[in-house]
């Protein structure tokens, strides 16, 4: 397939200053991105993740052109981002986590009436991708409301049907489903998945929820320090960083430990609540059923592993092995 982002050992490196005395400061060079490389298909949907301070969000910044890389390639659509910023405007989307694109003391539709005169959208191309959008994230009676008076979640909608408005080709997006309910997540993934069917758009995505990048990405990469440590589907991912899932179970009464089938484990049990461990590369439903209809069940749940822990491990294993 067609390689519509083509990274190739690209690094950034910054100059921090800070103080060490009384009118003394220390230059020191901090190295954000390091000689990382990986392509995208034209098409793709690719879970971009890691902990603060990895580098995505640097990463991204080079990809729109805000950041100039310090050494290497890099083209988006066979553009140079930095020395083409204004002609790849016009075929991305970007979404910047909790920083919004949309004028604060405007009405929600405001923001998009000057995005329709800003990237020059075709007035019947223009209503045809509002009433869309409006319709598939919930927006119609946001419309009249300054952005400063939405909550975060509906801001974060209308932020997705901005980047959206002139039809891009690559859609970068920093936690699309943060402050959003269980309802609006499930229409934000919806929306997303039918853009990405339907257009082709290929879609770079930064999360911490991992609900979003199984539902959506076929593919993970994950970054840490500067350097890609993993690249390849999630279940892989699981087993790399060893990754488990808790299952939290509330029982009718306080009872012994549950005997959970190999590998799911008891870690903890508080009166009638006990949390059973299992691999994140496993299937829930089966550890489930068997707890359905042996035990008397109020309730149950289960959580994801923490992704900041899995790639920690990840990195530490790392460490170790490069240590002679």
């Amino acid at each position: 397939m067609e390689a519509f982002i083509d990274v190739e050992r690209v690094e950034k490196v910054f100059e921090v200053r800070r103080k060490t005395g009384f009118l003394k400061r220390e230059r020191r060079r901090v190295r954000a991105v390091d000689s990382l490389s990986f392509t995208v298909a034209r098409g793709e949907m690719v879970g971009y993740i890691g902990p603060n301070g990895a580098g995505k969000s640097t990463t991204i910044k080079m990809l729109t052109g805000i950041l100039t890389p310090s050494g290497g390639r890099l083209r988006v659509a066979g553009i140079d981002p930095s020395r083409e910023r204004t002609r790849l405007a016009h075929r991305m989307g970007v979404v910047f986590g909790q920083r919004t694109t949309l004028w604060w003391d405007l009405p929600l539709i405001d923001s998009y009436r000057l995005m329709h005169r800003m990237y020059r959208i075709p007035d019947a191309r223009y209503r045809e991708n509002l009433d869309r959008l409006v319709e598939h994230l919930d927006l119609g009676e946001l419309l009249d409301v300054p952005v400063r008076q939405l909550s975060l979640g509906q801001r974060m909608r209308g932020d997705v049907a901005a980047a959206l408005l002139h039809d891009p080709e690559v859609l970068y997006l920093d936690e699309p489903t943060i402050g959003l309910d269980v309802v609006s997540k499930t229409k934000v993934r919806d929306f997303l998945r039918q853009l990405n069917a339907e257009r082709a758009t290929t879609v770079l995505l930064t999360t911490h929820d991992l609900q979003d990048i199984e539902q959506l990405c076929s593919r993970v990469m994950v970054i840490d320090h500067g350097r890609m440590v993993y690249d390849g589907a999630l279940a892989g991912l699981h087993e790399a960083g060893e990754s488990e899932r808790t299952l939290v179970v509330d029982l009718e009464r306080e009872l012994p430990p549950i005997e959970a089938p190999a590998p799911a484990r008891v870690v903890r049990v508080e009166g009638p609540r006990q949390w059973l461990a299992f691999p994140a590369s496993e299937p829930a439903a089966a550890l489930v059923a068997r707890i359905v209809a042996e035990y008397p069940l109020v309730d149950l749940s289960v959580r994801e592993p923490d992704i900041e822990a899995v790639i920690a491990r990840m990195y530490a294993d790392r460490t170790d092995r490069a240590v002679p």
